[in-house]
C-alpha cells in the first residue's frame, strides 16, 4: 500500500463523523463527540462548522456536558455572532435552573461571550442572578458585571447594575463582598473620574468583617480596596490597622504584601509618640523576613518591596541585618538586591558586621556582584563617618589584589570618599596612581583624572599623567573628555608656568577638533574665562566643592510615597509609577499617602527637623559625577549654601535647574548683587546684556499690579490656647512684596504688650522682613490689624507638608506656638513668564515621570477669564491654541527660590471640569501648585 493515504485529507470525513455523533440519540456518544470537538479545538483545529450541532447539545441535565458546550461557545461566539444568538434562550433558561452550579455556570459564560449583539439579551438573567438566593451565584454575577462593563459600559450604567454591585458590598457572604469589591475596583480603574467606591466608615467596617472569612484572593481584593481609603482621623486609622494586622501572618505572600501596603499607608496618620505605633513597627518586621525564605523569584519581589519600605521607614528592619546577608546559592538578581538593602540599613551599630561581609563578597567570582560589593564599601564610608577609615583601608587591600575590575570600582568610590571627607585620606593617592595603566573603563578613567586634577599640587608628575591621557583624546568617551578638560584647566591654574602648552592643546582639541556640543561649550567657557580674567577663573574652577550627600540613589520622596501605595504590584518591582509602563495610561491614577493628621503633626515641636534632615547647617547636595549638566564646570550653579534645598533637590534629580536660580544669578536675577562695572570684561558686556535677558524675556513677563488672590482671614491661634490672645490672619502678595496680614484680639482680662514674632526654618525661607509692631498696648476686648512684611531670605528646611509654617509669638504674658499653611501662590514671582521656545525646550527636557495630572472641577469661567485671573496671581499664559474644540493654555510660573513650573490647562467650552498637567524639576511642588490653581480659579 502506498503512502498516498496520508495526503488524502480526512478533514471532511472527520467533521462529518463528529456531526453525526453530536446528533446521536445516545447521551454517552454525544458526550464523547463533544470531548473530541473540544480536543480538536484545543490543538488548534477549526471546528467552527459544528457550531449549530454543539449548541443543540446545551439542552441537557448533564453538568459535565454543559460545561464542555459552554467552553466551545466561549471560543467560537466571536467568530459566529449570528449563531451565538441561538444560545441565548438556553442561557435565560439555565439562569433559572434549580441547580445553583448551573445558574452560576450560565452567568459566568455569559460574561465571557464578548459579542455586542448578545449583550442586551443577557441583562435580565444577570439582574436575577445578582439577587439570587445562593451566594455562589451572586459572587459569580458580581464578576460578570465587570466583564459586561468592559464590553458595553453605557448599558451597565443604564441597567442600574452598578448600584446593585454597591449593595452587594453589604452582603452577608464574605466571598460575595470580595467579588463585588473586585468588580467595582476594576470598573473604577478604567473610569478614574467616577466615584464608584464611595467608601465610608460603615462600608469599611463591613469590608473588615468580611476580610476574616473570605478566601485569600478575596482578602487581597478587600485589602487593595482599603488601601484606597483615607481615614478621617488617626483613631480610625489605628482601628483599621488593628484589624488588618492579623493578615500579616497569612501563608499567601500576596495577602501579606497587601496588608503591609495598608499598614504603611495608614501609619502616616499615626503619631510617632503612640505606643501602638512602636508595636506596629515591631509587627511588620517578622512577615517581611518570612517572605525571604520563599523561592528566589518570590524573594526578589519581596526584596524590591522591602527596598521601598526601608527607604520610607528604616526603623522597621534596623535589627534584621543578618537576613539580608547573601547566601552562596542565591541567584545574582537576589544578591544585588540584598546588597542594596544592606547599605540602606547600615548604621554605626552594625557597620563592623556589614564591612566584614562586604569584604568577603569582594573576593567572589561573579563580576557584577563583586563590583557592587566594592561600590557598597564606598557607600558605607560615605554613610557612616566612623567607618570611613576602615572602609578606605579595606579598599586599599582590594586594590592590592590587582584584579582589574576590582581596582577600577575601588578608584571610583575613593573619589566619592575624597569628596565627602576632604583633606583626610589623600595619602592614598600614590597607590592609586600606580594603577593608572590598568584603567580601561570610562567611569574609572574619569574618576582617576578628577583625582589627579583636584590634587595636582600634591602629585609631582600630574602634568605627565594627564598628558598620557591626552594622547588618545578623540578615542575617549565624552565623560572622560569632559573630565580631562576640567582637570587640565585646574592643573594650569595651580601650576601655570609648566602647563601652558598642555592647556592650549586640550582647549583646541575640545573646541576646534570636537563635534560634541557639551565639550565645545565647556572648552569655550574655560577659554573665555582664562583669557579675560584668570583671577575669576581661579575662583570659579577651584572653588570649594560642596560635600556630596550620603544617599545619592534614594528614590525621590513624592515618587516613593506614590510607590508605597503600589506595594505588592508591578510598580513596586519596577520602582516606577504605573503611568511609566502602562500603555496609553488609561485609568492610571496618581496615588499619594494620606496627609499627617493634626494630632500627629502637633507632636513635633517647631524646632524638630523632619526625618532625614540633618541638624545644623544643611550641606549642599550635588548630583552624581556622571551627570554632565550637574558637573558643568564642577560648579554649584545654584544659590549659595544657605539657599533653599528645593532648588538643590531639583539638582539631585538630574540636572542643575537651568531655569532656576542658576542662570538668574549670572544675569542679575533676584537676590543677585551686580558686580562692579570693572569686573565685567568689556567684550562680554554686549552678549550678556542682550542675549540672556532676551532669552528669559525678563522684561515682558512683569505681572499686573492688581495683586494676587487673598484668602479670607482664618483663626490661626484660638484664645483658649494662648491665654486670651486670638490671632487670625492671611497671606497676601502685592506688587512683588509678600505680607502676613494679622488680626490680634485680646480676650483676656489684662493688657498685652511687648509683642514679637519669629518663624521656624521652612521650605521657602519665609521670614519677617521687619519686627512685629503693635504701637499701643492691647487692652482687653480690643482688636488690632497689622500687616507684617515678609521676605524669602530666611533659613531653609524642607517641611512636611511643603507649605507648613511654624510660628512663635511672644508678648508680656508668654510665648505661644502655632503652625499654618501658606498658599503657594504668594511665592509666584512677577517675572515668571517664559519665552515660547524656552517653554518648549524645558517641557521636553523635564522627565515624563515628573509630570502630574489633576482635575479642576466645577469651574464656571471661560478661557479668557481663566487666563486673566491666573495672570493676576503671576501664572502667565505663554501660548494658547485650540485642538479638536478644546482650548489649551500653556502656562509658566516661577517660585521665589527660582524653581520653574510649567503647566498645560485643557478647557472644553461648556464643561466646568478642566484638566491640568504640571511639569517641574521638583515634583513635590506640583500638588501645592494645583491647590493654588483651585484656590485662584474658584474664589
Amino acid at each position: 500500500m502506498t503512502d498516498s493515504k496520508y495526503f488524502t485529507t480526512t478533514k471532511k470525513g472527520e467533521i462529518f463523523e463528529l456531526k453525526a455523533e453530536l446528533n446521536s440519540d445516545k447521551k454517552e456518544k454525544k458526550k464523547e463527540a463533544v470531548k473530541k470537538v473540544i480536543a480538536s479545538m484545543t490543538v488548534g483545529k477549526d471546528v467552527s462548522a459544528l457550531f449549530p450541532d454543539v449548541v443543540n447539545c446545551m439542552q441537557t441535565d448533564n453538568l459535565e456536558l454543559k460545561k464542555l458546550v459552554y467552553l466551545y461557545l466561549m471560543n467560537y461566539a466571536k467568530s459566529q455572532p449570528d449563531m451565538a444568538i441561538m444560545a441565548v434562550n438556553t442561557f435565560v433558561k439555565d439562569c433559572e435552573d434549580p441547580n445553583p452550579l448551573i445558574r452560576a455556570l450560565a452567568v459566568r459564560t455569559m460574561g465571557c461571550i464578548r459579542v455586542d449583539k448578545i449583550t442586551e439579551y443577557l441583562c435580565e438573567p444577570l439582574r436575577k442572578c445578582l439577587k439570587d438566593e445562593d451566594p455562589y451565584v451572586r459572587k459569580t454575577a458580581a464578576v460578570c458585571v465587570a466583564k459586561l462593563h468592559d464590553i458595553n459600559a453605557q448599558l451597565v450604567e443604564d441597567q442600574g447594575f452598578l448600584d446593585t454591585l454597591k449593595d452587594l458590598i453589604s452582603d452577608s457572604n464574605p466571598m460575595v463582598v470580595a467579588n463585588a469589591v473586585a468588580a467595582l475596583s476594576e470598573i473604577a480603574e478604567s473610569h478614574p473620574s467616577s466615584n464608584l467606591l464611595d467608601l465610608n466608615p460603615q462600608s469599611i467596617n463591613k469590608l473588615l468583617t468580611a476580610l476574616n472569612e473570605c478566601t485569600e484572593w478575596g482578602q487581597i481584593f478587600i485589602l487593595d480596596c482599603l488601601a484606597n481609603y483615607t481615614p478621617k482621623d488617626d483613631r480610625e486609622a489605628q482601628s483599621i490597622c488593628e484589624r488588618v494586622t492579623p493578615r500579616l501572618s497569612h501563608a499567601n505572600s500576596a495577602v501579606v504584601l497587601s496588608a503591609v501596603k495598608v499598614l504603611m499607608k495608614f501609619m502616616e496618620m499615626l503619631s510617632k509618640d503612640l505606643d501602638y505605633y512602636g508595636t506596629l513597627l515591631k509587627k511588620l518586621a517578622p512577615p517581611l523576613v518570612t517572605l525571604l525564605s520563599a523561592e528566589p523569584e518570590l524573594q526578589y519581589v519581596a526584596l524590591r518591596n522591602i527596598n521601598l519600605i526601608v527607604q520610607k521607614r528604616p526603623e522597621i528592619l534596623k535589627h534584621e541585618m543578618k537576613v539580608f546577608f547573601v547566601k552562596y546559592n542565591d541567584p545574582i538578581y537576589v544578591k544585588l538586591e540584598k546588597l542594596d538593602i544592606m547599605i540602606r540599613l547600615a548604621s554605626q551599630a552594625n557597620i563592623a558586621q556589614v564591612l566584614a561581609e562586604l569584604k568577603e563578597y569582594a573576593t567572589e567570582v561573579d563580576v557584577d556582584f563583586v563590583r557592587k560589593a566594592v561600590r557598597a564599601i564606598g557607600r558605607c564610608a560615605i554613610k557612616v563617618e566612623q567607618s570611613a577609615e576602615r572602609c578606605v583601608s579595606t579598599l586599599l587591600d582590594l586594590i592590592q589584589t590587582k584584579v582589574n575590575y576590582v581596582v577600577q570600582e575601588a578608584i571610583v568610590v575613593i573619589k566619592d570618599i575624597f569628596r565627602k571627607y576632604p583633606n583626610k585620606y589623600e595619602s592614598v593617592i600614590a597607590t592609586l596612581c600606580e594603577n593608572l595603566d590598568s584603567l580601561d573603563e570610562p567611569e574609572a578613567r574619569a574618576a582617576m583624572i578628577w583625582i589627579v586634577g583636584e590634587y595636582a599640587e600634591r602629585i609631582d608628575n600630574a602634568d605627565e599623567l594627564l598628558e598620557s591621557f591626552l594622547e588618545g583624546f578623540h578615542d575617549e568617551s565624552t565623560q572622560v573628555q569632559l573630565q580631562l578638560l576640567t582637570a587640565i584647566v585646574k592643573l594650569f591654574l595651580k601650576k601655570p608656568t609648566e602647563t601652558q602648552e598642555l592647556v592650549q592643546q586640550v582647549l583646541s582639541l575640545a573646541t576646534q577638533d570636537s563635534d560634541n556640543p557639551d565639550l565645545r561649550d565647556r572648552g569655550y567657557i574655560y577659554w573665555r574665562l582664562l583669557s579675560t580674567d584668570p583671577v575669576a577663573a581661579k575662583e570659579v574652577v577651584l572653588a570649594e566643592k560642596p560635600l556630596i550627600s550620603e544617599e545619592t540613589d534614594l528614590i525621590e520622596p513624592t515618587l516613593l510615597d506614590e510607590l508605597i501605595c503600589y506595594i505588592g504590584t508591578l510598580a513596586s518591582v519596577y520602582h516606577k509609577p504605573p503611568s511609566a509602563f502602562v500603555e496609553g495610561g488609561r485609568g492610571v491614577v496618581h496615588k499619594s499617602l494620606p496627609p499627617r493628621t493634626a494630632s500627629s503633626e502637633s507632636t513635633e515641636s517647631p524646632e524638630t527637623a523632619p526625618a532625614g534632615a540633618p541638624s545644623g547647617e544643611q550641606p549642599d547636595v550635588i548630583p552624581a559625577q556622571g551627570d554632565l549638566l550637574g558637573d558643568l564646570l564642577n560648579l554649584d550653579l545654584g544659590p549659595p549654601v544657605s539657599g533653599p534645598p528645593l532648588a538643590t533637590s531639583s539638582v539631585q534629580m538630574g540636572a542643575v535647574d537651568l531655569l532656576g536660580g542658576g542662570l538668574d544669578s549670572l544675569i542679575g536675577g533676584p537676590n543677585f548683587v551686580t558686580p562692579p562695572a570693572a569686573a565685567v570684561p568689556a567684550n562680554l558686556g554686549a552678549p550678556m546684556g542682550s542675549g540672556l535677558s532676551d532669552l528669559f524675556d525678563l522684561t515682558s513677563g512683569v505681572g499686573t499690579l492688581s495683586g494676587s488672590y487673598v484668602a479670607p482671614k482664618a483663626v490661626w491661634l484660638p484664645a483658649m490656647k494662648a491665654k486670651g490672645l486670638e490671632i487670625s490672619g492671611t497671606f497676601t502678595r502685592q506688587v512683588g512684596s509678600i505680607s502676613m496680614d494679622l488680626q490680634l484680639t485680646n480676650k483676656a482680662l489684662q493688657v498685652m504688650t511687648d509683642f514679637a514674632i519669629q518663624f521656624n526654618r521652612n521650605s521657602f525661607g519665609l521670614a519677617p522682613a521687619a519686627p512685629l509692631q503693635v504701637h499701643a498696648p492691647l487692652s482687653p476686648n480690643q482688636t488690632v490689624e497689622i500687616s507684617l512684611p515678609l521676605n524669602t531670605v530666611g533659613s531653609v528646611m524642607k517641611m512636611e507638608p511643603l507649605n507648613n509654617l511654624q510660628v512663635a509669638v511672644k508678648n508680656n504674658i508668654d510665648v505661644f506656638y502655632f503652625s499654618t499653611l501658606y498658599p503657594l501662590h504668594i511665592l509666584f514671582v512677577e517675572d515668571g513668564k517664559m519665552d515660547r521656545q524656552m517653554f518648549l525646550a524645558t517641557w521636553k527636557d523635564i522627565p515624563n515621570e515628573n509630570e502630574a495630572q489633576f482635575q479642576i472641577r466645577d469651574c464656571p469661567l471661560n478661557t479668557e477669564a481663566v487666563s486673566s485671573r491666573l495672570q493676576s496671581s503671576n501664572i502667565f499664559t505663554v501660548a494658547k491654541r485650540n485642538v479638536e474644540g478644546q482650548d489649551m493654555l500653556y502656562q509658566s510660573l516661577k517660585l521665589t527660590n527660582g524653581i520653574w513650573v510649567l503647566a498645560e490647562l485643557r478647557i472644553q467650552p461648556g464643561n466646568p471640569n478642566f484638566m491640568l498637567s504640571l511639569k517641574c524639576r521638583a515634583p513635590e511642588v506640583s500638588q501645592h501648585v494645583y491647590q493654588a490653581y483651585e484656590t485662584i480659579l474658584k474664589n
